[in-house]
């Protein structure tokens, strides 16, 4: 009997790991490969490199010639495609942020697989993949704009639409704070701040009053952790659920092949 248990508690955890690395956490990139007349180009092997950590991903693109590679860390990516009878195209410098939905598009030439075509320019940050409005607070405004109380959550605010509720109630103990969530209260364009979604690697971190998620201060800290974070206020797809209002959706800092830190 003990072990059965022990069977169906493994299999549990096993099941919600999976449904686990299916949020959306990272970044996407899709597109299609396609040769000079516009065909498409299957089977071709498209590498995406992590430029701060040197971690490599390798997908093969199907009969209509798409690939799509999924969560993917926020930073800098070189994009090489490879296929035969065509040469080698390496595209620098794309830059994918926090659960962005990217769309790269690559023609390749005829030629020999040795042969490497570099591409310089690097593609609009415009993503065509997606409808969902969105904003996002990088590294360097998290890490060097002044905040008060050192929550990252307030940084919420520089996007369109997004205000700190006035008059928010206090922490003392004869104060109802409790019931709603010690958190900071952010309304998106009308909604109640319990409508927001918060998360953090994909994970949902709102309260047990579906708030911003906060301790008994009020604060969220832990902004020397946060990488960078998006806002997303309309058109985000099903994948986020659970909310009708702003999805705030943030990662964690990760490690790379250099030393940094603050101080």
């Amino acid at each position: 009997m003990t072990f059965g248990l022990v069977v169906i508690a493994v299999s549990a955890v096993c099941f919600w790991s999976g449904l686990a690395t299916a949020q959306v956490a990272g970044a996407t990139l899709s597109g299609l490969v396609t040769d000079s007349s516009q065909a498409a180009i299957a089977n071709a092997t498209v590498t995406t490199k992590n430029l701060a950590t040197g971690e490599a991903r390798v997908v093969q693109t199907n009969g209509e010639g798409f690939y799509s590679v999924p969560n993917l860390l926020p930073g800098s990516y070189d994009v090489s495609v490879a296929a035969k009878q065509f040469t080698t195209t390496l595209q620098k410098g794309i830059v994918l942020t926090v659960g962005a939905q990217q769309a790269l598009n690559i023609s390749l030439k005829p030629g020999k697989v040795s042969e490497v075509v570099e591409v310089m320019s690097t593609p609009p940050d415009v993503q065509t993949a997606t409808s969902a409005v969105s904003s996002t607070v990088d590294s360097r405004t998290v890490r060097e704009l002044p905040l008060n109380g050192r929550d990252w959550t307030t940084l919420a605010t520089l996007e369109p639409g997004v205000l700190s509720v006035p008059n928010q109630a206090t922490t003392s103990f004869n104060a109802n704070k409790g019931n709603r969530g010690f958190g900071n209260q952010l309304t998106d364009s009308g909604h109640r701040p319990n409508e927001n979604s918060y998360r953090l690697n994909g994970l949902t971190i709102n309260d047990y009053s579906n708030a911003a998620p906060g301790g008994a201060t009020g604060l969220n800290l832990g902004v020397d952790s946060v990488q960078e974070f998006s806002v997303i206020t309309t058109g985000y797809t099903a994948e986020y659920g659970r909310t009708s209002g702003a999805v705030i959706n943030a990662i964690t800092k990760s490690g790379t092949n250099k030393f940094h830190g603050t101080g």
